[in-house]
């Protein structure tokens, strides 16, 4: 009887797993093995490069990790972008909005609410953006090393490489590059220490 209660009990959260994993494969993404997404997500893949990595796990909203409240992770890979993800990867409720290039390396942590984007998504010329159109949105590649722990609620903008080892503070704007072992907060963020 134990047995069958701990199977009805995690029988809904294996189909969730399930769920999402498909809903991945139907959206072309390249998954390494132990994808985990726990919750619902949204994707777009429009005719983008997307790569997992193993043992990826992604809590999306609050069932999991109350920090991600309701929100839900989000993943949009533009026409001819590459989105990668490395190995031992943990995001929590954010959205990788990638329209050129996005690499996040291995043993990366994402903390809930982060928003990592490479373009501006929208010109700066307001007779442009009057169109409603992405004609001259600014992108620039994004890069995040190995071993980078990126703090709740921080917006990593285009162009930007965060060096390995980096830790990146809470609710932070990170807008040029930071090297190697160093900690950086505030907005925008502005370096703070070394490892």
């Amino acid at each position: 009887m134990k047995k069958f209660l701990t199977l009805a009990i995690h029988f809904p959260t294996y189909c969730g797993l399930l769920k999402n994993i498909l809903k991945l494969k139907l959206h072309n993404v390249r998954l390494g093995n132990h994808v985990r997404i726990k919750g619902q997500f949204g994707i777009k893949n429009r005719g983008g490069v997307f790569v997992i990595g193993d043992h990826f796990v992604c809590t999306s909203g609050s069932m999991d990790n109350p920090m991600g409240r309701n929100i839900r992770s989000f993943f949009c890979v533009k026409q001819g972008a590459c989105l990668t993800i490395g190995n031992n990867v943990g995001i929590s409720s954010s959205v990788l909005r990638c329209a050129r290039k996005i690499t996040i390396g291995n043993q990366v942590t994402i903390g809930a609410n982060t928003i990592i984007t490479d373009t501006d998504a929208h010109s700066l010329n307001p007779a442009q953006r009057a169109g409603h159109t992405n004609l001259g949105a600014v992108s620039r590649p994004v890069t995040i090393k190995d071993n980078v722990f990126i703090g709740t609620s921080c917006i990593i903008l285009k162009g930007v490489t965060i060096g390995e080892n980096s830790v990146i503070g809470a609710g932070s704007v990170v807008t040029r590059n930071i090297p190697d072992n160093e900690i950086w907060a505030g907005n925008p963020a502005k370096f703070i220490r070394r490892l």
